[in-house]
């Protein structure tokens, strides 16, 4: 395995703190002119022009040049600089405050610990290696973890009470429990309450294994073992038994027990390279720093105590705000000194830290919630149809109960008599009444017991069934080979059970660009230097891939990455500082090569006399802006936590690192201020060019600004990403200034963030401009055809992106998402006026361009006007029209665009566009992406599906669902999500056909025996019917069966169509599901019965043949529906009829039970077997007959489609794609 060590580390730093005046504990920072004597001292230079930090005595190897203290905490760590801040999460306490998705400052929620004073109120007091102090006045967490949900005492009653949330669990158990009442015993008792138990019982037994999972996890991770301070030496403790204040020692490669406070690294300067894959799917590597004040300090040697003041446990990873008190001095914490749970240490020998936050009160845990649970679309529906069985089921009672009051009243003298309603007792040698409660409560228990025979009709088996066809259908969506992703060798993901048929009904599709559409590989393509394009037109026909190299120790290091070179530029970059023109290259490539927080690591080779230097960053961005200047011979070669060291044209340069701004959301921008080797300080500043030209000095060389904008707009024209440099030299008042300025706001108890950024914006203005750069994000493979099959199948793709308008713009031309023919409406406006009036000139330009189209269409010459408007809007317009009274027009005419383009979103945007179409329309929604920044949008919406990327795997860790590449959406919808939708939709019907038809038998039997509820159908069977008879059939052709092959569905996506027009279940559908129900039960029912009508068979043998007969109809009936015959299905249907007939023998075997020999008699008749044929034929020619008239005279696509596939003419349709129905026409929607 190649060996990685880290050369270089990107930290901020100041000059040695030993130099600078220390801050009392509670000096005044307002006051700057009770510490003006003492600026001169950290002047970078002296009065004799000499620079005291290039002058030092340190060695050049010593790491005690800058102090940790004074390190830069921005607010929040970025991982784009392109102007999506892949950190921009809400972790506020939800539900405080409404969201405000049109708002871009997002600030005062996302930062809310750490813009407020920490006070005794609101802070935790963790005395340094005192667990004792830190737990005697509140006992803080433990570190021991538990994920899971149960224990041996709370299993059942938990797991029941979850169970009995589904209200037709409830149903059951009422009915189950009033048969146990002896005036309402219709069944026997263990009978009646066997489907339930069964039902429950499965569920338990799964839940119980997830459980017991995650108790075993649980027992692993907490019995794991660390090293912890104790008696002066460090020993060896289980996780579980760490407190808040001990001191823990870390060892490379070792997974963090807890969140530490970072003392001390292995590392002289302080530093920590972490990798939080576990924490946020980022397997970057990322640095961490210890305080300049405890680097020194050795706990096994001496003492080490201290007080740590931080804020309250909280969500925020990204985030952290504390004090330190040590040595007399109070020194600030920030996000870069803190080390979170399950962050692995890496080419880090060992660290050292105080434990601040353990068990559930770390951040990790609190974070372990997972995405947030989502139903399907067609369970909702199922409800409605649900309601109206019930309300089926109550008619049949009522009407038995109404039939039952008329005999009683006619029969009452005869009630003596009767078996069933003798009135009178003698037994005891006097009268008394017996078994007759009145006419009134007679006809109460009636409607009772009728409800109890008739409880099928609402199938409790459905749910169970429907889980299990969900669990395979996703195991076959994640065995698909064509859905695998051999890049980045994942798999398909299927995170989310419940919602697989949604995925057939997707009408909205909201993705994201970068690393979505795009691949997130940055590749540096051109640049504008001084006015002066080198847009590497020359490149095309003389560039090569040049690989720039040095000789370190005998060793040549290269760059991982080749980049295409301009052959022009790379002469001037070569030329060196002589020319004028040579001087602005050199410094627009030293700026690329500093301005970064790159780490360089190096990598062995097969060539041991050459090893490779892979730039580790957080941004795709930056990592290709540092190859570019290594291309043109600026090698950024080592980083500790003071210096860096370029290679420049073969000559190694130091540059003392005196303070770094990272790149935050706000200011869309990040800076570097570096001391160079002739004592000059210059700062360095790249960002967003709507950023960075905002801060450009336009009094100086216009004319180059003007070349820069044009080239700009060239590259941004051309699906470039875009970044502007720029760069001014510092003086000693305002290097001095700055730094009093870093220092009181690094160290200010109340709003650190917003002082930061404030003293970032203050150093970075004024700047004279270097130039700009062209980075080319490629499409990914198959995106042009992939949105192409998805408009063809009705469904309409938005982009919701941070880029800039022109990029974007570009890049919806090169995947098709944008056409030629299409009219676009671009609103970029700059306040809530504006908007409005934009948004009203665009809807009367909507309707003028429909009533033409409209026009056109009737003609036959175009699809209607919905496919020729394109809306581009921008992020500033949606700040106002979002949240607002204009949202209601953004929708009426987003609604008439086919194409939406949104540039320069905000996340919390994002997710206000999809509920702006979810919460107005019944159309499911889709969001895709791939970066933190996509997160609240893929929550959002009825479907969320994370692309594994670039940008890390929080995208995919908040998903339904996860995949490679974003072509793969194509097969996931059109073929996956059509068979899933076309499967369940079919299941649900079936299921309450199935029950529906055994309920009208017991109908028509109550009906013929004066409305005693009796049953010939024995009471084991009638419990049996929905468990063993007919629940595995349906439960392997709601897995295997397909209506049409995958080739059909991906050359003809308009068959995705189906799903929109709800073809598979609807409300017609189920009226005419229950219409035959009722005519198959009659022919089950009466044929037997006049058949038999006047022989002497008892109602046990003719209860065995209606059991038979309703079996093997409703399995036949299934059969006649089955569209791809496997083994498996033929097995499932016809065992189930083998595996009935055999219960049926076994249950009339046994004499303890009603109807002994029952079936043996009756099955020696030839009366038997002939009315057991009839009643098939008879039972099934009305359905055949309709579908047949349906499919020839009322096809629909999918009909013709399959018939094509059977005669194997599929490649003579050429033209199918007209005669098929229009996806969104009203005309043919059918009922919902």
């Amino acid at each position: 395995m190649a060996s990685k060590r880290p050369l270089l580390i990107p930290s901020p730093r100041t000059p040695n703190s030993q130099d600078l005046p220390s801050i009392p504990l509670y000096s005044d920072l307002v006051n700057p002119q009770s510490q003006s004597a003492n600026f001169k001292s950290f002047s970078p230079m002296d009065s004799n022009g000499n620079n005291p930090i290039e002058n030092s005595p340190i060695p050049p190897n010593s790491t005690t040049l800058y102090s940790a203290s004074q390190r830069s905490i921005s607010s929040i760590l970025s991982a784009n600089s392109g102007g999506n801040s892949v950190r921009e999460v809400n972790f506020s306490d939800v539900g405080t405050k409404p969201v405000r998705y049109g708002s871009r400052g997002t600030e005062s929620e996302a930062f809310s610990m750490s813009q407020k004073e920490i006070n005794d109120e609101d802070a935790r007091l963790i005395y340094i290696n005192d667990p004792g102090k830190t737990n005697e006045r509140f006992e803080f967490s433990g570190n021991s973890i538990k994920t899971a949900k149960y224990s041996i005492l709370t299993f059942l009653p938990r797991n029941l009470f979850e169970q009995f949330h589904r209200v037709a669990y409830i149903y059951f158990l009422v009915i189950a429990i009033l048969n146990q009442l002896p005036q309402l015993a219709v069944f026997g008792r263990g009978a009646s309450i066997l489907p339930l138990a069964f039902v429950l019982l499965v569920t338990a037994v799964k839940d119980a294994y997830e459980d017991f999972r995650r108790h075993r996890s649980d027992r692993i991770e907490n019995n794991r073992l660390a090293w912890v301070l104790a008696n002066d030496q460090f020993q060896q403790k289980k996780w579980k038994d760490i407190r808040v204040g001990e001191i823990l020692k870390i060892s490379a490669n070792d997974t963090l027990p807890c969140d530490i406070v970072l003392l001390s690294t292995s590392d002289p300067t302080g530093v920590a390279y972490v990798q939080t894959i576990n924490l946020d799917g980022e397997s970057n590597l990322k640095t961490r720093y210890a305080k300049q004040e405890t680097l020194s300090k050795l706990p096994e040697k001496e003492k080490i105590t201290g007080l740590i003041k931080c804020e309250k446990p909280n969500r925020n990873i990204y985030g952290f705000q504390a004090n330190m008190e040590i040595d007399g001095k109070r020194v600030s914490l920030g996000p870069s000194n803190i080390i979170l749970r399950g962050c692995e240490l890496k080419n880090t020998a060992s660290a050292i830290g105080v434990a601040v936050y353990a068990g559930r009160e770390t951040k990790a845990m609190l974070n372990n919630s997972g995405a947030p649970s989502k139903r399907s679309r067609l369970e909702t529906r199922m409800n409605r149809e649900i309601i109206y069985l019930s309300v089926f089921l109550i008619a049949l009672c009522t009407v038995v109960s109404a039939c039952a009051a008329v005999w009683l009243r006619r029969h009452r003298d005869e009630l003596d008599y009767l078996p069933y309603y003798r009135k009178k007792d003698f037994s005891e040698g006097k009268e008394d009444s017996y078994n007759y409660y009145g006419w009134g409560m007679e006809i109460f228990f009636t409607f009772l017991m009728s409800v109890i025979v008739f409880q099928i009709m609402i199938p409790i088996s459905l749910y169970i069934s429907m889980e299990l066809v969900r669990v395979g259908q996703a195991y076959f969506m994640i065995r698909d080979s064509r859905l695998y992703d051999e890049a980045s060798n994942s798999k398909f993901q299927c995170r989310a059970l419940n919602i697989n048929e949604d995925l057939g009904q997707i009408t909205y599709v909201f993705s994201d660009k970068t690393g979505t559409l795009t691949e997130n590989k940055m590749e540096f393509q051109c640049a504008s230097i001084w006015g002066v394009d080198y847009s590497g037109r020359k490149a095309n026909l003389q560039g090569e891939q040049l690989g720039y190299s040095v000789q370190v120790d005998g060793q040549v290091l290269r760059p991982k990455m080749k980049v295409k070179v301009d052959p022009e530029l790379l002469l001037l970059s070569r030329s060196g500082k002589d020319t004028q023109e040579g001087k602005h290259v050199h410094d627009f490539f030293l700026a690329l090569a500093a301005c970064n927080t790159i780490v360089p690591l190096v990598t062995d080779t097969s060539d041991p006399a050459v090893r490779l230097v892979d730039y580790q960053g957080e941004s795709p961005d930056e990592q290709a802006l540092a190859y570019a200047a290594a291309a043109y011979g600026f090698m950024l070669i080592e980083r500790t936590s003071g210096h860096i060291i370029i290679d420049v044209q073969g000559e190694r340069t130091r540059f003392n690192v005196l303070g770094l701004h990272e790149f935050d959301s706000d200011r869309k921008r990040m800076s570097v201020i570096l001391g160079f080797p002739d004592k000059s300080v210059k700062v360095f500043v790249k960002g967003a060019d709507t950023s960075m030209l905002s801060v450009i000095d336009k009094s100086l060389n216009l004319n180059i600004i003007r070349a820069t904008e044009a080239h700009l707009q060239m590259y941004s024209t051309i699906g470039l990403r875009t970044l502007v440099i720029g760069m001014r030299e510092l003086n000693s008042s305002e290097f001095e200034q700055w730094h009093f300025s870093f220092e009181a706001a690094s160290t200010s108890l109340i709003g650190r963030a917003a002082l930061l950024r404030k003293v970032a914006s203050n150093i970075e203005k004024n700047l004279s401009i270097l130039g700009a750069s062209g980075i080319e994000d490629k499409l990914q493979q198959g995106v042009p055809e992939a949105i192409e099959s998805l408009r063809m199948a009705g469904m309409k793709v938005w982009v919701l992106t941070g880029d800039k308008q022109e990029t974007a713009i570009s890049i919806g031309y090169s995947s098709k998402l944008l056409t030629s023919k299409m009219t676009q409406i671009i609103i970029n406006s700059g306040s809530r006026e504006s908007c409005r009036r934009s948004l009203e000139d665009a809807m009367v330009m909507s309707k003028k361009l429909m009533t033409v189209s409209g026009v056109t269409h009737d003609t036959g010459r175009s699809s209607g006007g919905a496919a020729t408007l394109a809306l581009i809007i921008d992020g500033t317009s949606l700040v106002y029209i979002l949240d607002s009274e204009l949202e209601e027009q953004l929708f009426q005419l987003a609604s008439k665009c086919s194409v939406v383009l949104c540039c320069r979103v905000a996340p919390l945007q994002k997710a206000g566009i999809v509920a702006l179409i979810k919460n107005r329309t019944d159309d499911m929604t889709l969001a895709i992406g791939d970066g933190a920044n996509d997160v609240s949008m893929i929550q959002m919406a009825d479907v969320g599906i994370g692309i594994s990327g670039q940008e890390g795997r929080q995208a995919v860790m908040a998903s339904d669902f996860a995949m490679g590449q974003f072509r793969f959406l194509v097969p996931l919808l059109l073929v996956h999500g059509h068979w899933n939708y076309q499967r369940m939709g079919y299941m649900i019907l079936y299921n309450f056909y199935r029950n529906a038809v055994f309920v009208f038998v017991l109908f028509w039997y109550v009906l013929f025996t004066c409305f005693s509820l009796t049953t010939a159908i024995t009471e084991w069977s009638s419990m049996l019917y929905s468990i063993i008879y007919t629940s595995l059939p349906t439960i392997v052709v709601g897995i295997l069966d397909k209506d049409l092959s995958r080739r059909t569905l991906l050359n003809y996506p308009q068959l995705y169509g189906s799903g929109h027009r709800h073809e598979s279940y609807n409300l017609k559908l189920f009226w005419v599901t229950m219409m035959d129900t009722v005519w198959q039960s009659a022919v089950i029912f009466f044929v037997p019965l006049f058949a038999y009508w006047k022989s002497p068979i008892d109602g046990s043998s003719i209860g065995d043949l209606w059991t038979l007969a309703v079996v093997i109809l409703v399995n036949l009936h299934l059969a006649m529906d089955v569209m791809r015959w496997t083994w498996i299905t033929h097995a499932a249907i016809w065992g189930s009829i083998i595996a009935t007939c055999i219960c049926v023998l076994v249950i009339d075997a046994i004499p303890s039970l009603p109807g002994y020999w029952a079936i043996f008699h009756i099955g020696k008749t030839r009366l038997f077997w002939l009315c057991l044929l009839g009643i098939l034929i008879a039972g099934l020619i009305p359905r055949f007959v309709v579908k047949f008239l349906n499919q020839y005279y009322n096809p629909r696509d999918i009909h013709i489609a399959r018939e094509a596939e059977k005669f194997g003419n599929l490649r003579e349709l050429g033209g199918a794609e007209i005669e098929m129905n229009p996806i969104l026409d009203p005309s043919r929607e059918t009922t919902r």
